[in-house]
């Protein structure tokens, strides 16, 4: 498995904002917790034994498919992808949107239905407009929800 709490976080790298990969970095650093950062091109890390890039080939849903082979039961996904959050918890990890949104087996459905729906109106020509700017009210629920997760994983190794 891992050397570190045996918690082991996945991040879906081409969409996360810089300040969220930040504040993984000195989690994974400071908590001994193996990160792994997955995008289709390079990725910028700090040096250190916890903080690791993958790079994986160019095309849609391959930084996404490679997660999902790759996490395991207990294992954290950071991601804003819908799709790819059910999936990694129907294999019993974790997911956790860089806005800190915790998705889980209770609200992914309903998350599903709301990303194909927007997704048909978007397709029928209506402008739904993107998402708003990360806020520090985010950024606090991030952190947030990783600490809970990361104590609890410290406490079950």
């Amino acid at each position: 498995m891992n050397e570190g709490n045996g918690a082991r976080i996945w991040v879906d790298a081409d969409a996360c904002p810089v300040v969220v990969r930040e504040i993984l970095f000195k989690a994974a650093d400071r908590r001994g917790v193996p990160l792994t950062l997955v995008a289709n091109q390079p990725i910028r890390v700090p040096p250190s034994r916890w903080i690791r890039q993958m790079q994986v080939g160019s095309g849609f849903d391959v930084a996404d498919d490679e997660i999902a082979r790759r996490a395991e039961p207990g294992d954290l996904v950071i991601t804003s992808d819908i799709p790819l959050a059910a999936e990694v918890i129907e294999k019993g990890a974790h997911a956790l949107s860089p806005r800190g949104e915790w998705y889980s087996k209770d609200n992914i459905r309903q998350r599903l239905n709301m990303r194909d729906f927007m997704d048909s109106m978007r397709a029928s020509g209506i402008h739904t407009g993107g998402p708003p700017a990360l806020s520090q009210a985010d950024r606090q629920a991030f952190a947030n929800h990783l600490d809970r997760y990361l104590t609890r994983a410290e406490k079950s190794a």
